[in-house]
């Protein structure tokens, strides 16, 4: 069965696919709504910091579980020590509860990019449009429906003619897009207010310790922290998936280096994109997390650009759609992997028994803002819908709980040596082998404790 398995060609369709699944909706209306909120230039060094310790062991560690085993997340753990195969249970519940809301929220996407392809982007960035929109009955359910067909189709395809043939072209025109926008954001100035982008960026990158105390810092590190563990696509059997189409002989330090820097750069600029503009037009009080930013900030600071406002608009949900597409691939296929490894489906049947799954899930979820409408207080304070419970049980929960599991299996079960000798077993160089040591003993599980006792509300 391994020796059939499918792989990736080479080291590099292996880490554009893996930086796909990581450069994600997070990366552009999560980071940064976080940097503008916690001090800047303050943040990114946080987060660079953290990326190059806790986010280095946490991938390092997934991706070489599934090299090691060829097994995709609902089995790997298992085939490591059988006592921690539930943590196989619970990293594969993950992508199966954010699939049907993921393709939702591509669907929004996929609504806002034809809107101004279509010349529409004024109607987009009127008030009340994308509420109108999310609550509709069936409008939403039909974009779901085109987005998630979309993404299943190219897991039907496979690992070589489907993930990794999309990924080598989205990922190049992505990077391009995403440049291409931050350097226009840059440039604009609002004649009103005589405020530029390059102010914007100022007050990206330039660290703004002025009236922070120590509680601001704490919420600043945990902020970061919960904004790289979901970024690199930890904890939901997706780079594990990935691990196992990982070939032998390839550098797997020198991809995770990689998919690493992809990611941070990636996360880097979506900032350049948005703060500078938003900044502009909006002031520093415009800046917005999640939907809000997305759908509602963005495309008014599009349009209070002018003609060429549609043009960038049309451009930046073009990229935005690109990102969706390769992260929810990664997604449906950490499933559809399991399905193929522990009830030996063929890929065509998973993918399609899947696929109908997610779709009945979303339209429930999409209900959740019109027939099935409710608001219920969650543990952290935060109001919530049903996409909102979805995404919080999985991500604040079940993630957490998969990421600590790992790091007992590898820290003290099975041994750091599990991993080292996974990732150098050709000769390679593991420049940080005592820290990877250190962070996945000690300091992962305590950072990843703290983190799930916020999201309960208990910190």
């Amino acid at each position: 069965m391994n020796n059939e398995r499918n792989s990736f060609s080479n080291s590099v369709g292996f880490v554009l696919a893996a930086a796909g699944s990581a450069v994600g909706l997070g990366n552009i209306w999560r980071f940064p709504y976080l940097a503008a909120k916690d001090g800047g230039g303050l943040f990114l060094v946080i987060y660079i910091v953290l990326a190059l310790t806790f986010g280095f062991t946490l991938l390092i560690s997934e991706v070489a579980i599934g090299r090691k085993t060829k097994q995709s997340s609902l089995t790997a753990y298992g085939r490591i020590n059988k006592k921690f195969g539930w943590i196989g249970g619970f990293s594969a519940l993950v992508p199966f509860l954010i699939l049907p809301y993921y393709c939702i929220i591509g669907g929004w996407v996929l609504k806002y990019t034809v809107a101004f392809l279509t010349g529409h982007g004024p109607d987009a960035a009127m008030d009340g449009y994308f509420t109108s929109f999310i609550t509709a009955q069936y409008q939403p359910i039909v974009f779901d429906a085109i987005f998630l067909a979309a993404v299943a189709f190219v897991i039907y395809r496979g690992v070589n003619k489907g993930i990794e043939a999309i990924s080598r072209v989205l990922m190049p025109i992505l990077f391009i897009l995403v440049i291409g926008i931050a350097v226009f954001s840059l440039t604009i100035t609002n004649p009103d207010t005589g405020r530029s982008g390059i102010d914007g960026l100022k007050v990206y990158v330039i660290p703004s310790i002025k009236g922070l105390g120590f509680k601001d810092v704490f919420v600043a590190v945990t902020d970061a922290m919960g904004q790289l563990f979901y970024s690199i696509s930890v904890a939901m059997g997706i780079m594990v998936t990935y691990g196992s189409y990982f070939k032998d002989k390839s550098n797997l330090v020198k991809s995770v280096n990689q998919i690493e820097i992809f990611d941070t750069l990636i996360a880097f600029l979506a900032g350049v994109m948005i703060i500078p503009a938003v900044f502009v037009f909006m002031g520093p009080e415009g800046m917005t997390g999640g939907p809000g930013l997305m759908f509602i900030a963005i495309p008014k600071v599009f349009m209070q650009m002018g003609k060429i406002g549609q043009v960038i608009g049309a451009a930046f949900f073009i990229m935005v759609l690109f990102a969706a597409l390769t992260s929810a691939m990664s997604v449906l296929e950490a499933v559809v992997a399991g399905f193929i490894d522990r009830f030996k489906m063929s890929r065509r049947r998973a993918t399609v028994i899947e696929a109908v799954i997610a779709m009945a899930i979303g339209v429930v979820i999409c209900l959740g803002y019109n027939i099935f409408y409710f608001e219920l207080t969650l543990p952290n304070g935060a109001k919530a819908q049903i996409l909102d419970i979805v995404d919080y049980i999985s991500n604040n929960i079940f993630m957490p709980v998969v990421a600590i599991g790992t790091c007992v299996l590898i820290g003290w079960v099975a041994k750091p040596k599990t991993v080292i000798d996974e990732a150098t077993k050709n000769g390679e160089k593991f420049g940080r082998k005592r820290l990877y040591t250190v962070m996945i003993k000690f300091v992962a599980p305590v950072l990843l404790t703290i983190l799930l006792l916020g999201s309960l509300g208990i910190l």
